[in-house]
């Protein structure tokens, strides 16, 4: 039999419900707003004012030019470089190094573990780390970008408290069956890690997608800008010059308002259609976290 809820008890529900509708709402609109503005006429775009709910006109001439444009393939292929290679060396880095610090008889990872929270904490500053970087030859390479975050040190703590949560009975079976410790991670320790391999995937990849300060600040090269730096450079230096080279002078400033919407919207989409399915993973992670230290 369904219980009866009380008139106080309806009241908050409704109210609940209305109030995260329209927290929805005012989160989901600006994502809204970007699409529609992409798909729009240029000329009619530029005497829209107020809400946009849908495309004014529609166009899809704004993607064309997007795509047209050498700088954005090249930052395409830059940035994926950085969240295939990047991200696979970060997971492979964090999972040895919490192996490592999570074994019981490893008789100095407390002061290791010491050593590398303090590293979160305190750093060495943009000066010391640039120069660092130059001096090891990976100046104006996009190794300057993964090599300087090879493993951030909340990621690296995160898999260490996961690697502690499992059984020291699965360990001490596989040492009396021979085992050493590079079988006992990769055979046994790793398979048993599935969801937080997923939210290391998910952490790396996300930061390696939005990275653009590191490449602002390690190169020169514009064939090594990543799609982050190339989109920066659109919005906020209003460069869009190199895509509008077929456009009359009168419509420059029409077309390349849209232009910065649909580059919002190629930049982002990839991102946006990867989380949800590792987003249940992501939750775990964090609570992982948070549970044991």
């Amino acid at each position: 039999m369904k219980k009866k809820l009380s008139m106080g008890s309806l009241i908050f529900d409704t109210s609940n419900v209305i109030f995260l509708s329209l927290l929805t709402l005012i989160m989901f609109y600006p994502l809204l707003y970007v699409i529609m503005a992409s798909l729009s006429d240029s000329a009619l775009m530029q005497i829209h004012s107020g809400f946009l709910w849908k495309p004014e006109g529609f166009s899809t001439d704004a993607y064309k030019e997007v795509i047209r444009n050498p700088a954005i393939l090249s930052g395409y292929r830059n940035t994926l470089f950085l969240v295939i290679v990047g991200t696979g060396l970060n997971v492979t880095c964090t999972s040895l190094g919490a192996f490592v610090l999570s074994r019981k008889h490893f008789y100095i990872r407390k002061q290791l573990t010491l050593v590398i929270v303090f590293t979160m904490f305190f750093s060495g500053g943009l000066v010391p780390t640039y120069l660092l970087v130059k001096g090891l030859g990976l100046g104006n390479t996009l190794w300057a970008c993964i090599m300087p975050t090879l493993i951030s040190t909340w990621n690296f703590m995160i898999m260490r408290t996961y690697f502690q949560a499992i059984p020291d009975s699965l360990e001490e079976s596989a040492k009396l069956d021979g085992a050493n410790d590079i079988v006992i991670l990769f055979r046994i320790f790793l398979p048993l890690c599935g969801p937080i391999m997923a939210v290391m995937v998910l952490y790396y990849g996300v930061a390696h997608w939005n990275q653009w300060f590191s490449a602002m600040i390690y190169l020169q090269n514009r064939s090594y800008f990543p799609l982050q730096l190339i989109l920066r450079e659109i919005l906020l230096a209003n460069n869009t010059d190199s895509m509008l080279a077929d456009v009359g002078g009168a419509d420059k400033a029409a077309v390349g308002e849209t232009i910065k919407y649909a580059t919002i919207v190629v930049a982002t989409l990839p991102i946006l259609c990867v989380y949800p399915f590792l987003q249940k993973y992501f939750v775990k992670g964090v609570l992982i976290g948070a549970v044991k230290g």
